[in-house]
């Protein structure tokens, strides 16, 4: 079982030609096409506008740090819905941090010292809360779905007794500076954190045993066991990743919004996985591509920000647009994998 496992994992990590006999990914890059052309085609002023890419540019790494998380989580059949609540702890505590020890007419010594230190914090607030979902799903065996509600719930609960339900602003305009600016004036650096981040992600799951032993777990829970795996570990450090991903998406909403507040960012939960399932990740676990969900947050930022260009489409559609979108690829996946399933059953009698 455990080799039959690695195999399916070295095949699918490896060359170009199996990348392009991927019907999935063929499918996302076909359907990536044809938003760019329909766009461009009805708004080509607007839509080549260098200002729509740019704020597209700073938007989608809000939700798509996110979505990297859960994609992990899902790999191993979990999944973490309280990633925006991880998000929104983490940058309160980072807001309560630059206001304590930087209030406003703060030297840049002081304030430079008071966004290091904050970043620490929210970053380590996320792995914590990680480390706290994994502990649950994995040692106290809560099924994730129901341990990841109800910490979103604690962590939310958390932000609010500490802000008052109230957001927290007048942050250094340093912070807002450094990561909501641009480098060189035209690359923004919220995009540049997403692409640092995907590659390490990239790295973790591909050229590390950690990547190969969560496709195992997720794959077969069983005989990942049976095998020696210390399935326990696996899924802390997991979920921490996935924690500590949410909290670094807390920081990049910090710096586009200058403020924090408990209920920033409440449709993304709904959008993270969404984007998960959209980029061919398997929800009982085992199976999934980086480069499918990476292309599934283009997919539906391009999407929300060509619907922006349409002032009678109002923006309270667009949770029953992503709701009935998130469906119709589960049920999509679900019938294909059944037909998937009698073809092999069908060839197996024929053989006998």
């Amino acid at each position: 079982m455990k080799g039959a496992a690695v195999q399916t994992l070295l095949s699918r990590s490896g060359s170009l030609r199996a990348l392009s006999r991927d019907t999935h990914l063929t499918r996302l890059l076909v359907m990536l096409a044809v938003l760019v052309g329909f766009f461009a085609i009805v708004k080509t002023e607007g839509f080549f506008n260098l200002l729509t890419w740019q704020s597209m540019a700073i938007q989608f790494p809000e939700f798509g740090l996110m979505a990297l998380g859960v994609m992990l989580t899902m790999i191993t059949a979990g999944i973490d819905l309280s990633v925006v609540g991880v998000a929104n702890m983490a940058a309160i505590g980072a807001a309560v941090v630059m206001l304590g020890m930087a209030p406003r007419g703060a030297d840049p010594a002081t304030a430079t010292g008071a966004i290091a230190v904050a970043i620490c914090l929210a970053l380590a607030t996320g792995a914590a809360a990680g480390a706290l979902n994994g502990f649950l799903v994995a040692k106290v065996r809560i099924p994730p779905i129901l341990a990841t509600l109800g910490t979103f719930e604690l962590f939310t609960g958390i932000a609010i007794l500490i802000t008052g339900g109230k957001p927290k602003s007048g942050l250094p305009a340093l912070y807002g500076e450094v990561f909501a600016g641009k480098l060189f004036g035209l690359i923004p650096v919220p995009l540049i954190v997403f692409a640092v981040a995907t590659v390490l992600i990239w790295l973790l799951m591909t050229r590390t045993a950690f990547g190969t032993k969560i496709y195992m777990l997720g794959t077969n829970a069983t005989a990942a066991r049976f095998s020696g795996l210390n399935t326990t570990s696996l899924l802390v450090r997991t979920y921490t990743l996935s924690g500590l991903y949410a909290s670094l998406a807390g920081l990049v909403m910090l710096a586009n919004y200058n403020s924090a507040k408990a209920d920033y960012g409440s449709t993304y939960t709904l959008l993270a996985v969404l984007i998960v399932v959209l980029g061919g990740v398997n929800p009982n676990g085992g199976n999934g591509r980086l480069l499918g969900v990476v292309l599934a947050i283009l997919i539906l930022q391009i999407l929300s920000s060509g619907l922006n260009m349409f002032p009678n489409i109002s923006n309270f559609y667009r949770p029953l647009i992503w709701g009935g979108v998130l469906l119709a690829v589960i049920t999509a996946n679900h019938l294909s994998g059944r037909r998937s399933s009698h073809r092999t059953s069908k060839g197996q009698g024929q053989t006998k």
